[in-house]
């Protein structure tokens, strides 16, 4: 075979096993997307949308948990938090990287040479989510515009298309974390660090960083420490005093539950229902089928509308 012929074949060879790697790779894309009834992926959090349910890791699903609390505190609408979403998603797969194009870095890829900041604050989550809403809300007609319209209207990318990819896994998580979709929101996590092996326990200091991160994520919200569990009402938050208690309730329950691989809590309750980590199902059970130890379960069994227990 001439040298010629053997770098052809080498070439459709390389071809065939790309064309071969492609398609392995969409077969798992698609498999994480579209679970069915199957069960999640170690670390990983679910939220469905019609018939498929999508998925992000518990990294992604804390981001996207932060920019619903700051959306909520501000009082914007649901379609706010899709828009935030689906944006992460193209510019950073939704985490906070501080490496990309040219001087971009952060959740959504902002460059200090445009004005967005420093690297210092446009890499804090917080700081870096305002200044996203704060451009997003000067776009004329922003709330009825398309997802992928209203996104580039504020990146101003290369390829503005390319956030319609996204608005599925945006709008199943932006519903979710906004309390308009109840019992949606899972995750299935390992268990706690310092917890016991079944799962079911919280880690060592748990319940002070999710106190840390609802006072940092929501500023303005109400709750009590009792022992080994917090008692959160949900109708404090600015944007649920005209809202119905119990979707706010669900929103900051299934935020709980997102934020959870970094806190280490291990159970989550509102309208009666729960959320227990490790239990093998990452689904929200009714509390008589629940097996709640009796603080959790009394103090569950006490709360009014928007309360949610976090133990």
């Amino acid at each position: 075979m001439s040298g010629r012929a053997r770098r052809r074949g080498c070439l459709s060879g390389l071809l065939v096993a790309l064309v071969v790697l492609g398609l392995a790779v969409g077969a798992v894309v698609v498999a994480l997307q579209v679970l069915g009834g199957e069960d999640p992926p170690s670390n990983s959090c679910v939220a469905p949308i019609g018939e498929d349910v999508m998925v992000l890791d518990a990294e992604q699903a804390d981001n996207a948990a932060l920019m619903a609390a700051v959306a909520m505190r501000r009082e914007l609408p649901a379609h706010a938090v899709t828009v935030a979403i689906a944006t992460a998603m193209q510019e950073s797969r939704l985490r906070n990287i501080d490496y990309g194009d040219r001087d971009s870095v952060g959740l959504f890829q902002q460059r200090p040479s445009q004005g967005w900041g420093t690297v210092a604050e446009i890499m804090d989550p917080i700081y870096s989510t305002n200044a996203f809403y704060d451009v997003l809300v000067t776009v004329q007609g922003w709330e009825d515009r398309p997802v992928t319209e209203a996104a580039q209207d504020v990146q101003r990318s290369a390829f503005p298309d390319a956030y319609a990819q996204h608005e599925n896994r945006g709008r199943a998580f932006a519903s979710a974390l906004t309390g308009y979709s109840s019992s949606a929101l899972v995750c299935e996590l390992d268990p706690a660090e310092g917890g016991e092996a079944s799962g079911t326990a919280s880690a060592p200091g748990a319940l002070g960083a999710v106190r840390d991160r609802l006072v940092r994520d929501f500023v303005e919200i109400g709750f009590q420490e009792r022992g080994e569990l917090l008692v959160v009402d949900a109708t404090t938050l600015p944007a649920g005093r005209d809202a119905a208690p119990e979707r706010r309730g669900w929103a900051v329950a299934q935020w709980a539950v997102a934020t959870a691989g970094a806190t280490g809590i291990s159970t989550v309750v509102t309208d009666s229902e729960a959320w227990i980590r490790g239990d093998g199902d990452a689904a929200w059970v009714p509390l008589a089928d629940a097996e709640l130890p009796a603080a959790v379960a009394e103090a569950a069994a006490a709360a009014g509308p928007g309360a949610v227990v976090i133990a």
